[in-house]
């Protein structure tokens, strides 16, 4: 049930992993026709038709009523105006009279106006690329589907499933000791402390600034032997300057993007004047991969590549050329210099003409990058993650991108960039985890509390409430923003039994995300996919299935007291209060309202499941997995399948299944 279509000459991408003959003849239900723009394909959508997919995108888990742009893109102002945000996930589910999925293969732009231009009409628009039509079954078996053509997850080890404390600002040993220190002084759990960039030598990739970090490899032995683990930053662009071993290298090599006359194309990126390592030629991408070595040779077990869309903040030429043109402006009439030369200043920072001007070596050739923009993400980190698996074949690291395409689901997870703390992005959040799991990237996660402006107390309780449930659990914030680490507000015994819950969960989690990594499932759904023929939970923008047993309603907006929840069937609802779990009276199918304190976390138990939990602990490696803890609902025997894999190997994944009966007792 699955139909291939081609147009134009699109780029391969090795997003799938099948091999399917091209069909012709037209893309039933679509129509296709050419427009100045490219290839349009359109249908019409009937009315209660829902659009799922779209993975990372700034608008609800339907798609309708909206217009979304594949275009890799680093912009901080996350809004609901926002058509690109730093992922191209090109997979749409229609659901309603037809049920059937479609993915656009193409690493160049493509726009979907989900009835945007016309309210009752899905088209696509793009210029090169594979067309893929999936059909059969319902919701779940499509996106099965889907996942079988694209190939396994990523799974990482099961201490990236801790908490992590993050901020821009961490610039020394002394740094990363105070805030360790403080969170085991105040009970708090925690596995990672993450490094931006101010670890490296003047932002040069695999550098160490030896003045702030005198003996990295024995600092991170020492925070290992307290529990806690480094994770490093990694940026796509590597600073231009010569003496500089990294960049020696890839210059002798003509390891980098190059310009039309075939010299290294220089942009600006934190470093100053930097090059772009051409990471979609497999030699280039096996060197980057190896410069990764160094901090692997210091004991680092994770990493987070950032700033690969890739961002840029000016390309050199072009700086130059605006210099020169304000230059000349000098001694005009001023507000008229302040249009001119604001305008031209803006427009230097992510270039279209920028992206159109550098080339990359391919086993296709030679080719310009806006046709490859959205996969530099997905290759860079496929270069760390080979790497790895030449550097320890049977060691599972933590590893995740900013930018991303479908197929870097492979080898590894995503966060979604620089949000903000805004109560509008904790609903983004987890409008975003479903649409993401059908891409394939399990292994997600939002900056927790918020990474641009100022939080506040109540948000980042509230944020954490939702967090607790999604695999890469991190709080990060942005230099200038008010500090938030957990033992920085007043209410730390909230703060504690929140984080304890993540780390009961851990069994839970653990266990869901293997089964759904080497099924081809996801791990958090719209109710209407458990539910078809419920056109109540059709319409449910703000409530998550999360894994086979549990459903998730998170409190999302400022002052609010609770929320209404609906259920849509008899569930069991098991409360955070106090620190400690409580399980309460069943609720029946229906709305309900539910009083929720920031301190307190509320999720459901489906009927006939079982939940494992495990004991408190101050991180992964002194939880103890063998001695679990069960919530079930059921009036007699609830099995469940744990995993019990080492959490270290590849070659163990998923080995230690075991179903487990546990005596249910209804309350």
């Amino acid at each position: 049930m699955i139909r291939r279509y081609r147009y134009g000459d699109p780029v391969r991408t090795d997003a799938i992993r099948e091999q399917v003959p091209l069909t012709d003849g037209a893309p039933s239900p679509f129509r296709a026709e050419r427009t100045e723009q490219g290839v349009r394909l359109s249908l019409k959508l009937a009315r209660g038709e829902i659009v799922y997919g779209l993975g990372e995108s700034a608008r609800g888990i339907n798609k309708r009523g909206w217009v979304y742009e594949s275009w890799n893109t680093d912009d901080p102002h996350i809004s609901e105006a926002r058509s690109s945000l730093y992922g191209s996930h090109n997979f749409f589910l229609l659901s309603g009279e037809r049920t059937f999925g479609v993915f656009v293969d193409c690493g160049e732009r493509v726009v979907f106006d989900v009835g945007y231009s016309e309210r009752d009409e899905l088209t696509v628009t793009g210029e090169n690329f594979d067309l893929w039509i999936l059909e059969g079954g319902g919701e779940r078996e499509i996106v099965s589907q889907f996942r079988r053509l694209i190939g396994q997850s990523y799974i990482p080890p099961r201490w990236a499933f801790g908490y992590g404390q993050s901020r821009w600002g961490y610039q020394s040993e002394e740094d990363v000791r105070a805030v360790a220190d403080a969170y085991r002084e105040a009970g708090l759990p925690l596995d990672m402390i993450y490094l931006d960039i101010d670890y490296m030598d003047g932002f040069r990739d695999f550098t160490i600034d030896a003045s702030r970090f005198p003996d990295f490899a024995a600092f991170v032995k020492e925070m290992k032997a307290r529990g806690i683990r480094l994770v490093p930053i990694i940026d796509a662009a590597v600073k231009a300057e010569e003496g500089y071993s990294v960049y020696d290298e890839g210059v002798a090599r003509g390891y980098f993007c190059k310009d039309g006359q075939g010299e290294p194309f220089v942009v600006g990126v934190w470093p100053g004047d930097s090059v772009l390592p051409d990471v979609l030629n497999p030699a280039a991408r096996a060197w980057f991969g190896s410069g990764y070595k160094m901090l692997l040779d210091c004991g680092i077990e994770g990493f987070w590549n950032d700033m690969n869309e890739p961002a840029t903040f000016y390309g050199r030429k072009r700086l130059d050329e605006t210099l020169e043109k304000i230059s000349a402006l000098r001694g005009g009439d001023p507000l008229n210099v302040y249009r001119e030369t604001a305008g031209s200043v803006d427009a230097l920072k992510n270039n279209g003409e920028d992206y159109a001007s550098f080339y990359h070596e391919t086993e296709e050739g030679r080719i310009r990058h806006d046709r490859v923009h959205n996969l530099y993400g997905y290759y860079m980190t496929r270069a760390a993650a080979e790497y790895f698996a030449e550097y320890a074949p049977d060691r599972r690291y933590l590893l995740f991108s900013r930018s991303s395409y479908i197929g870097m689901h492979r080898y590894g997870g995503i966060w979604t960039g620089d949000n903000a703390s805004r109560w509008r992005h904790i609903l983004l959040n987890l409008q975003m985890l479903p649409s993401l799991n059908m891409c394939g990237f399990l292994f997600v996660g939002a900056d927790l509390g918020g990474f641009g402006e100022n939080t506040t107390e109540d948000l980042l309780l509230r944020w954490l409430a939702l967090g607790v449930f999604v695999p890469l659990m991190r709080n990060h914030s942005a230099l200038g923003t008010r500090e938030q680490e957990c033992y920085r507000f007043g209410s730390r015994e909230a703060f504690r039994g929140i984080l304890r819950l993540r780390y009961a969960l851990i069994p839970y989690l653990y266990s869901e995300y293997v089964k759904c990594a080497l099924r081809g499932e996801m791990l958090f759904r719209p109710l209407a996919f458990d539910y078809p023929e419920d056109a109540r939970a059709r319409g449910v923008e703000d409530q998550l299935l999360f894994g086979g047993s549990l459903m998730i309603a998170p409190v999302y907006e400022q002052n609010a007291s609770g929320r209404y929840v609906y259920l849509p069937e008899r569930m069991k609802p098991v409360r955070l209060r106090d620190g400690r779990l409580a399980e309460e009276e069943p609720l029946e199918k229906g709305d309900h309202f539910l009083t929720v304190p920031p301190e307190e976390v509320v999720f459901f138990l489906r009927e006939g499941c079982a939940l494992p939990l495990a004991k408190p602990a101050e991180n992964l490696e002194s939880t103890d997995l063998s001695d679990l803890d069960w919530i079930c609902f059921s009036d007699g025997a609830v099995s469940y399948e744990l995993c019990e894999d080492d959490g270290e190997s590849r070659s163990g994944v998923g080995s230690g299944m075991r179903t487990v009966l546990v005596k249910g007792v209804r309350t």
